[in-house]
C-alpha cells in the first residue's frame, strides 16, 4: 500500500466517526434546540420588527449592537438573508467534493416569504478530481457543515423558509467564477476559471466564499433580537471563521512553493473590496514581506464586518446598487435583496 492510499484511508475513517459523532449529538441536544427556536421564530414573524418574546435561556453576556439599518427587519428577515449564502456555500462545496449538491428537500421553501417556494436552479458545479488528499478532506468536512447550516436554518425557519434562489457556480464562460477572476485579474478579458479543475483553483474559489461568510455573520449578529437564535448565528459565525482559516492556512502554505497563489489571493482580496464600500478592510493570506496573514484583522486583532448590502455586492459580482447577478443571477430570496452603492 502506497502512502498516499494509508492517508486517504485514515481520512475515509476519519470522515465517518466526524458524521457518527454529529449524529449523536444532534439527537442529543440540537433537536431541543431546534423546537423552542421554531417557536420562536413564529413570533418574530408577526410584524414586531425585531422585538421577541425572552428565551427562557438567558444570555451570558450583551454584544455590542451593529448600527441599526434603516428598515426594520425580524430575526427571520436575517436567518432567510443568512440561508441564501448558506445555499450557495453548501451547493459550491458538495458539488467539488461529492459531485452532487443539496438533495431537493432541502430547497425548497416551507412558506410565504420572499415569493416563490420552488427551488431556483444550480448553474455548473461538478467533482474536483483532488490531488492532494488533505485538501480533499477539508472539502469534504467543509461540504458537510455547510449541509449542516443549511438544515439549520431551515428548521429554525420552519414556515418561514424561502426557497434556494437560481445559483450560478459555473466555472465557463459565463460563469459567475469567470466574472469573479476576470475582474479581480486571474484570467484575462476573454480568459476563463474553473475552481474544479485543479486543487489549487478549488481552494482560491473556496477563499472568495469564506471571507465573505465571516463578515457576513459578523455583521448580522448584532442584528438578531433573540438570545438563542443570535447565539446559534454566533456558532455558524465561529465554523465559518474556522473554514477561512483553514482556507488561508493551507493557500499560504502552498503559496509558499508556488508563490503565484499568494499573489492570486491577493487579486481576489483586491476585488472583494473595490465592490463592497470605499474603506480598505479586505486583505490578503501574506504581508507585503512575504509572512503569513491567516487572520484579516485590525491592530487590535479584531476582524471586521460587511452590512447585507456590502455581502451582496460581492455576491452580485457588482459596486452597484442592484438586486441580482453574478452568483445570484436572479437574485435572492427574502427581504433583504438589495446591494448597496459603493
Amino acid at each position: 500500500m502506497t502512502d498516499q492510499q494509508s492517508i486517504t484511508r485514515v481520512l475515509d475513517a476519519a470522515d465517518k466517526r466526524r458524521a457518527d459523532r454529529r449524529q449523536f449529538l444532534r439527537s442529543a441536544g440540537v433537536a431541543g434546540l431546534a423546537v423552542g427556536g421554531s417557536s420562536l421564530l413564529a413570533a418574530c414573524g408577526s410584524g414586531n420588527g425585531n422585538k421577541a418574546p425572552t428565551p427562557t435561556p438567558t444570555a451570558t453576556g450583551t454584544p455590542t449592537p451593529t448600527p441599526s439599518p434603516t428598515t426594520t427587519y425580524t430575526d427571520a428577515d436575517f436567518l432567510n438573508f443568512a440561508l441564501n449564502l448558506e445555499y450557495l456555500e453548501a451547493q459550491f462545496y458538495l458539488h467539488a467534493a461529492f459531485g452532487t449538491g443539496l438533495d431537493s428537500s432541502l430547497t425548497s421553501g416551507a412558506g410565504t416569504a420572499g415569493g416563490t417556494n420552488t427551488a431556483g436552479a444550480v448553474t455548473g458545479g461538478r467533482q474536483v478530481t483532488f490531488t492532494d488528499p488533505v485538501v480533499a478532506q477539508y472539502a469534504r468536512e467543509i461540504a458537510a457543515d455547510e449541509r449542516e447550516h443549511v438544515t439549520f436554518l431551515r428548521t429554525q425557519l420552519a414556515s418561514a423558509t424561502i426557497a434556494q434562489p437560481p445559483i450560478n457556480i459555473d466555472g465557463g464562460a459565463t460563469g459567475a467564477f469567470t466574472t469573479a477572476a476576470r475582474a479581480a485579474g486571474l484570467v484575462g478579458s476573454t480568459g476563463t476559471f474553473d475552481p474544479y479543475a485543479s486543487d489549487e483553483n478549488f481552494l482560491l474559489a473556496a477563499f472568495l466564499f469564506e471571507d465573505v461568510g465571516v463578515t457576513a455573520y459578523m455583521g448580522a449578529i448584532g442584528y438578531i433580537a433573540n438570545t438563542v437564535l443570535r447565539e446559534a448565528a454566533a456558532g455558524i459565525h465561529a465554523a465559518e471563521a474556522y473554514h477561512a482559516g483553514l482556507i488561508r492556512s493551507t493557500l499560504y502554505a502552498k503559496g509558499v512553493a508556488t508563490p503565484s497563489l499568494i499573489t492570486s489571493a491577493g487579486q481576489i482580496s483586491n476585488a472583494r473590496d473595490s465592490l463592497d464600500g470605499t474603506t480598505d478592510d479586505d486583505q490578503g493570506i501574506a504581508e507585503p514581506n512575504g509572512a503569513a496573514n491567516i487572520v484579516p484583522a485590525d491592530t487590535n486583532s479584531i476582524t471586521f464586518a460587511r452590512t447585507p448590502a456590502q455581502v451582496l455586492n460581492i455576491a452580485f459580482l457588482t459596486a452597484s446598487a442592484a438586486t441580482m447577478g453574478g452568483f445570484f443571477p436572479s437574485g435572492v430570496n427574502g427581504t433583504i435583496n438589495k446591494s448597496g452603492g459603493a
